[in-house]
């Protein structure tokens, strides 16, 4: 008896599968020929992160992990370069364009392609090893780190990255990909920095890693626009799904950036200008008094504000409401 809804969804997919996946990759490790496995890890990774890990930590001390955490981020590192390099060199073996790569049947021919989708593979697998970012983050009490980009971005790209290389492991996929590894390069090598003590303070670059996450995004989405207009022969549902996604990414680690960047900077200056209201004087205050000026220094100003009076033209009136 199938799940009302869910049942006719993947009967659908699966009869795509068949008529449009790659038949090289279709059945590999993690895709298997339909996305049920890739369901079941997001879900098990939503309730973790929203009910299960939270529930798990309530009363725990946060674990430290650094060992872990070390060696974690500095594996998704060498992950990474080795990714890197390999879209660069499979894509050049196999003839690639920058501009336009593209994906048919006769893609599936070519023996030089197999290693081009070798590496779409892995680069799948390592969106399902990313989830344990948010993982480690429960287990030490970062709560503040879990946000709705950070969960949505995790989920999201585990299940497109089924898509890709089921359907299309090849082609202009490769350039987003390709440039996203080089970010993850500088990203988790900063997060395994960061967990050692004596190294935190000297980490200068943690805000440009956003803004090369967003130079990224306009990238990416550049590229695939472009390839809109080119006539490229690469599948139009990929290329939307592509664009519209590097939409969704900018408008989220935008909005990130400005909230966490622009306007603390704001927020930390606009604090400091009511700190200083709220004070009721400034070094080398001058009180006017008639037609002269008498200039006190802020010492004096402390100890009539501690007094608990305030001065105009000259003379003790009142009492000073502190806030």
């Amino acid at each position: 008896m199938g799940i009302p809804y869910i049942s006719p969804v993947l009967e659908e997919i699966e009869d795509a599968v068949e008529k449009w996946g790659d038949p090289r990759t279709r059945y590999w490790f993690m895709l298997f020929g339909n996305p049920i496995p890739v369901w079941l890890l997001t879900i098990a990774y939503l309730v973790f992160v929203v009910y299960a890990g939270p529930r798990y930590m309530k009363n725990r001390k946060p674990y430290s992990l650094q060992t872990f955490m070390v060696v974690y981020n500095i594996g998704l590192v060498i992950l990474s370069i080795y990714m890197f390099f390999e879209f660069m060199l499979s894509t050049s073996a196999a003839g690639y364009n920058w501009l336009c790569s593209p994906y048919n049947q006769n893609t599936w021919k070519d023996p030089r392609e197999m290693r081009v989708a070798n590496v779409m593979w892995y680069y799948g697998i390592s969106k399902a090893i990313e989830l344990m970012d948010t993982v480690l983050m429960i287990l030490r009490k970062k709560d503040a780190q879990v946000t709705f980009l950070h969960v949505f971005h995790h989920a999201t790209m585990l299940n497109i990255w089924w898509w890709v290389p089921t359907f299309t492991p090849g082609g202009q996929t490769w350039f987003g990909s390709c440039l996203n590894c080089l970010v993850h390069i500088v990203m988790y090598s900063y997060y395994g920095l960061a967990v050692i003590p004596s190294l935190r303070d000297k980490l200068w670059w943690k805000k440009y890693i956003t803004s090369f996450q967003l130079i990224q995004f306009v990238i990416t989405f550049s590229h695939t626009a472009q390839t809109y207009f080119s006539d490229c022969d690469f599948p139009m549902w990929g290329q939307y799904l592509l664009g519209g996604y590097m939409i969704i990414m900018l408008i989220l680690f935008g909005n990130f950036y400005i909230q966490s960047y622009i306007m603390k900077k704001k927020n930390r200056r606009d604090q400091a200008k009511r700190n200083e209201a709220a004070n009721g004087y400034k070094s080398n205050t001058y009180i006017k008094n008639g037609s002269h000026s008498n200039k006190i220094n802020s010492k004096q100003v402390d100890d009539n504000v501690t007094n608990g009076n305030y001065i105009v033209n000259g003379h003790s009136n009142g009492v000073i409401k502190r806030h």
